[in-house]
Protein backbone atom coordinates (compact mmCIF):
# COMPACT_ATOMS: atom_id res chain seq x y z
CA UNK A 1 0.00 0.00 0.00
CA UNK A 2 2.79 2.76 0.56
CA UNK A 3 4.49 1.68 -2.61
CA UNK A 4 1.25 2.07 -4.52
CA UNK A 5 0.21 5.88 -2.48
CA UNK A 6 3.48 6.72 -3.43
CA UNK A 7 3.39 6.04 -7.08
CA UNK A 8 -0.05 8.07 -6.86
CA UNK A 9 1.82 10.95 -5.26
CA UNK A 10 4.91 10.93 -7.82
CA UNK A 11 1.75 10.52 -10.74
CA UNK A 12 0.60 13.80 -9.46
CA UNK A 13 3.33 15.81 -9.37
CA UNK A 14 4.06 14.91 -12.38
CA UNK A 15 1.49 16.24 -14.24
CA UNK A 16 1.06 18.54 -12.51
CA UNK A 17 4.05 19.81 -13.70
CA UNK A 18 2.93 19.16 -17.28
CA UNK A 19 0.31 20.46 -17.14
CA UNK A 20 1.08 23.61 -15.12
CA UNK A 21 1.41 27.39 -17.17
CA UNK A 22 2.79 30.60 -15.78
CA UNK A 23 0.13 33.02 -14.72
CA UNK A 24 1.47 35.20 -17.05
CA UNK A 25 0.26 33.31 -19.94
CA UNK A 26 -3.16 33.11 -18.92
CA UNK A 27 -3.86 36.20 -18.57
CA UNK A 28 -5.64 37.09 -22.28
CA UNK A 29 -4.07 39.99 -24.39
CA UNK A 30 -7.22 42.75 -25.00
CA UNK A 31 -6.78 44.74 -28.38
CA UNK A 32 -8.33 48.16 -28.41
CA UNK A 33 -10.54 49.36 -31.21
CA UNK A 34 -8.14 51.50 -32.81
CA UNK A 35 -5.40 48.34 -33.69
CA UNK A 36 -5.53 46.32 -36.82
CA UNK A 37 -3.80 42.71 -35.88
CA UNK A 38 -3.42 40.26 -37.98
CA UNK A 39 -1.72 36.70 -37.72
CA UNK A 40 -0.07 34.51 -40.87
CA UNK A 41 1.10 31.28 -39.81
CA UNK A 42 3.41 32.59 -37.28
CA UNK A 43 4.34 36.01 -37.75
CA UNK A 44 1.81 38.36 -35.68
CA UNK A 45 1.28 42.14 -36.99
CA UNK A 46 -0.23 44.99 -35.14
CA UNK A 47 -0.67 48.57 -36.49
CA UNK A 48 -2.18 51.40 -34.56
CA UNK A 49 -1.87 55.38 -34.41
CA UNK A 50 1.66 55.44 -32.96
CA UNK A 51 3.23 52.59 -35.53
CA UNK A 52 3.39 49.55 -36.49
CA UNK A 53 5.43 46.34 -35.54
CA UNK A 54 5.44 42.62 -36.49
CA UNK A 55 6.54 39.62 -33.99
CA UNK A 56 7.71 36.08 -35.07
CA UNK A 57 5.84 33.78 -32.89
CA UNK A 58 7.76 30.48 -31.64
CA UNK A 59 6.92 27.34 -32.79
CA UNK A 60 5.72 26.08 -28.82
CA UNK A 61 3.25 28.74 -28.31
CA UNK A 62 -0.28 28.56 -29.73
CA UNK A 63 -1.82 31.86 -30.58
CA UNK A 64 -6.16 31.95 -30.69
CA UNK A 65 -7.58 35.47 -31.76
CA UNK A 66 -11.17 35.76 -31.13
CA UNK A 67 -12.87 38.82 -30.97
CA UNK A 68 -10.17 41.16 -30.68
CA UNK A 69 -8.58 38.60 -27.55
CA UNK A 70 -5.59 37.08 -27.70
CA UNK A 71 -5.02 33.64 -25.63
CA UNK A 72 -1.97 31.87 -25.35
CA UNK A 73 -1.11 28.33 -24.83
CA UNK A 74 2.31 26.38 -24.76
CA UNK A 75 2.12 24.11 -28.12
CA UNK A 76 3.35 20.51 -25.91
CA UNK A 77 3.50 20.08 -22.32
CA UNK A 78 7.45 20.71 -21.95
CA UNK A 79 9.20 23.03 -19.36
CA UNK A 80 10.46 25.52 -21.93
CA UNK A 81 7.48 25.60 -23.82
CA UNK A 82 5.29 26.92 -20.93
CA UNK A 83 8.36 29.71 -20.60
CA UNK A 84 8.33 31.21 -23.40
CA UNK A 85 4.44 31.23 -23.97
CA UNK A 86 4.74 33.72 -21.02
CA UNK A 87 7.15 35.68 -22.58
CA UNK A 88 5.41 35.81 -25.59
CA UNK A 89 2.47 36.77 -24.18
CA UNK A 90 4.34 39.55 -22.75
CA UNK A 91 6.04 40.65 -25.61
CA UNK A 92 2.42 40.78 -28.03
CA UNK A 93 0.79 43.03 -25.23
CA UNK A 94 4.10 45.17 -25.70
CA UNK A 95 3.65 45.43 -29.17
CA UNK A 96 -0.47 46.24 -28.37
CA UNK A 97 0.07 48.64 -25.94
CA UNK A 98 3.19 50.32 -27.86
CA UNK A 99 1.21 50.77 -31.42
CA UNK A 100 -1.43 51.62 -29.11
CA UNK A 101 -0.12 54.69 -26.57
CA UNK A 102 3.30 54.29 -27.08
CA UNK A 103 6.21 54.41 -24.72
CA UNK A 104 8.25 56.56 -22.88
CA UNK A 105 10.81 57.26 -20.96
CA UNK A 106 12.83 60.58 -19.24
CA UNK A 107 16.05 61.64 -18.37
CA UNK A 108 17.49 64.30 -16.26
CA UNK A 109 21.20 65.77 -16.73
CA UNK A 110 22.47 66.72 -13.33
CA UNK A 111 25.78 69.13 -13.25
CA UNK A 112 27.09 71.90 -14.03
CA UNK A 113 27.08 72.98 -17.76
CA UNK A 114 25.10 69.76 -18.65
CA UNK A 115 23.09 70.15 -21.56
CA UNK A 116 21.03 68.49 -24.19
CA UNK A 117 19.98 69.81 -27.09
CA UNK A 118 17.61 67.71 -29.90
CA UNK A 119 17.65 68.76 -33.74
CA UNK A 120 16.18 66.53 -36.31
CA UNK A 121 17.24 63.17 -35.61
CA UNK A 122 20.58 63.97 -33.70
CA UNK A 123 21.12 64.60 -30.00
CA UNK A 124 23.78 66.88 -28.80
CA UNK A 125 24.73 66.47 -25.48
CA UNK A 126 27.30 68.33 -23.31
CA UNK A 127 28.39 66.23 -20.61
CA UNK A 128 31.55 67.68 -19.05
CA UNK A 129 34.04 66.21 -21.63
CA UNK A 130 36.44 68.32 -23.70
CA UNK A 131 33.87 67.45 -26.96
CA UNK A 132 29.94 67.72 -27.38
CA UNK A 133 28.71 64.05 -28.12
CA UNK A 134 26.55 63.56 -31.36
CA UNK A 135 23.37 60.91 -30.66
CA UNK A 136 22.16 59.85 -33.89
CA UNK A 137 18.25 59.03 -33.26
CA UNK A 138 17.24 55.50 -34.06
CA UNK A 139 14.81 55.32 -36.89
CA UNK A 140 11.28 54.97 -35.67
CA UNK A 141 11.91 57.22 -31.73
CA UNK A 142 11.33 60.26 -31.10
CA UNK A 143 13.60 62.76 -28.77
CA UNK A 144 12.81 65.64 -26.98
CA UNK A 145 14.55 68.20 -24.64
CA UNK A 146 11.89 70.21 -22.61
CA UNK A 147 14.42 71.96 -21.28
CA UNK A 148 18.32 72.11 -21.66
CA UNK A 149 18.58 69.62 -19.00
CA UNK A 150 15.75 67.07 -19.62
CA UNK A 151 15.61 64.49 -22.35
CA UNK A 152 12.62 62.55 -23.39
CA UNK A 153 12.31 59.28 -25.30
CA UNK A 154 9.25 58.27 -27.51
CA UNK A 155 8.28 55.15 -29.21
CA UNK A 156 6.30 52.44 -29.86
CA UNK A 157 9.26 49.56 -28.96
CA UNK A 158 9.75 49.22 -25.16
CA UNK A 159 12.87 46.90 -25.93
CA UNK A 160 14.31 49.87 -28.34
CA UNK A 161 13.12 53.10 -26.00
CA UNK A 162 14.73 51.35 -22.76
CA UNK A 163 17.94 50.87 -25.10
CA UNK A 164 18.10 54.13 -26.46
CA UNK A 165 18.41 55.23 -22.89
CA UNK A 166 20.86 53.25 -21.32
CA UNK A 167 23.12 54.11 -24.12
CA UNK A 168 22.33 57.92 -23.08
CA UNK A 169 22.79 57.18 -19.43
CA UNK A 170 25.86 55.59 -20.73
CA UNK A 171 28.03 58.53 -22.08
CA UNK A 172 28.02 59.73 -18.09
CA UNK A 173 26.34 57.44 -15.36
CA UNK A 174 25.37 58.91 -12.10
CA UNK A 175 28.25 59.26 -9.34
CA UNK A 176 27.44 58.63 -6.08
CA UNK A 177 29.50 61.20 -4.35
CA UNK A 178 27.61 65.01 -5.65
CA UNK A 179 24.79 62.63 -8.00
CA UNK A 180 26.64 64.28 -11.29
CA UNK A 181 25.78 63.02 -14.69
CA UNK A 182 23.13 61.38 -16.67
CA UNK A 183 20.14 59.68 -15.03
CA UNK A 184 16.23 58.28 -14.64
CA UNK A 185 13.81 60.54 -13.82
CA UNK A 186 12.69 58.10 -11.33
CA UNK A 187 16.22 56.71 -10.34
CA UNK A 188 17.54 57.17 -6.95
CA UNK A 189 21.13 57.47 -6.54
CA UNK A 190 22.69 56.10 -3.55
CA UNK A 191 25.04 58.57 -2.34
CA UNK A 192 28.39 58.05 -0.61
CA UNK A 193 30.04 60.34 2.00
CA UNK A 194 33.22 62.11 0.74
CA UNK A 195 36.63 60.84 1.87
CA UNK A 196 37.93 62.64 5.11
CA UNK A 197 41.49 63.25 5.62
Amino acid sequence: MPELQDTVAKSSVQSFRLFSMSRIAKQPVNIPSDVELSITGRELAAKGPKGSMSFTLHANVDVSHVDNVLTFAPANNSKSASAITGTTRSVVNNIVNGVATGFEKKLILVGVGYRAASQGQKLTLSLGFSHPIDYPVPEGLQIETPTQTEIIVRGCDKQQVGQVCAEIRAFRPPEPYKGKGVKYSDETIIRKEAKKK
